[in-house]
């Protein structure tokens, strides 16, 4: 018999660990130029910023470690970076993620607006911590 809710344990941890990695991936790019055709942005910029969040936020969900706040700043940092760089208020067509390029940034706040609600769940280091 499938064991449902340990499934859904793992699926859930298997969300917030890839999507956590994947997010620190893009502000490693960001920060660091790796695999990007232009070197990082300035210090302290808004852009400088969002890699930061993206790289040591993304660290910290993927391993489940002070993952409320970290998926909670991460969603907010990718509301702004839907609404600020993709859809830039414009009331036509460009709203639309698959028109404004915004389809990552937005199921990414989603996601980690999930993360930050339910937690990092029971494969994580903030359970392993609470634990001991």
């Amino acid at each position: 018999m499938i064991d449902r809710a340990r499934l859904e344990t793992l699926a859930y941890a298997a969300l917030r660990i890839v999507s956590g990695a994947l997010l620190a991936f893009h502000g490693t790019q960001k920060l660091f130029g790796l695999f990007a055709k232009k070197a990082g942005p300035e210090v302290f910029s808004q852009m400088w910023f969002g890699g930061v969040i993206e790289l040591v936020g993304g660290l910290f969900i993927a391993l489940g470690l002070f993952a409320r706040p970290a998926a909670f700043l991460a969603s907010g940092t990718m509301a702004v970076a839907y609404l600020q760089f993709h859809w830039k208020g414009a009331l036509d067509e460009r709203f639309f993620p698959i028109v404004n390029g915004g389809e990552l940034a937005a199921i990414y706040c989603f996601v980690f607006l999930l993360v930050a609600v339910k937690g990092a769940g029971e494969v994580s280091l903030d359970r392993l911590f609470r634990r001991a």
